[in-house]
């Protein structure tokens, strides 16, 4: 597969990393972990790592603090995607985004169901921007959060975070 618009340069994005889960800690946290470790391992910088609870207020006020860090270019946030009455990642940043960047999810549940089938209709990933910054949310999964940042965080990354700075 070739890339249209291939990137001129690597540019390390600096990122956060929003767990959002009732149940994980430090300890715990694998898809966090993975997070961490894919990021920085593609040369990106991880600037903000945190864990908060499934709770619309706390996901709400989590992203504005953030986001008006200005060393602050990219959020990923995991878990909370689901469809359960505990699940609010997606409604609040949906509710939010200045833009959303469809394809992420349309892709990101096609690339899901060949790899678990029919349950992939349940996953509510999305991207978008929020304030000049890229905003990714994935299932809190350690396979969905590698399948996310392996085949359309990273690929991706410099190239809409050129866009946005354009």
């Amino acid at each position: 597969m070739s890339i249209p618009h291939p990137d001129k340069m690597f540019i390390s994005v600096n990122c956060a990393i929003i767990t959002v889960s009732d149940s994980r800690t430090v300890v715990n946290d694998k898809s966090g972990q993975i997070i961490q470790e894919l990021l920085i391992k593609s040369g990106h910088n991880l600037v903000n790592y945190i864990i908060i609870k499934d709770n619309k207020e706390l996901i709400e006020i989590t992203l504005k603090n953030i986001a008006k860090n200005d060393n602050v270019h990219c959020l990923i946030f995991n878990g909370g995607t689901g469809i359960s009455n505990r699940d609010h990642t997606y409604d609040i940043l949906a509710n939010l985004l200045d833009k959303t960047l469809s394809g992420f999810g349309e892709i990101f549940r096609f690339l899901s169901y060949q790899e678990i089938g029919s349950r992939a209709i349940a996953s509510r990933a999305l991207a978008g921007v929020y304030q000049g910054k890229l905003v990714f949310s994935l299932p809190g999964s350690t396979g969905a959060v590698k399948l996310g940042l392996e085949k359309l965080i990273l690929p991706e990354l410099n190239h809409l975070w050129t866009q946005i700075n354009n």
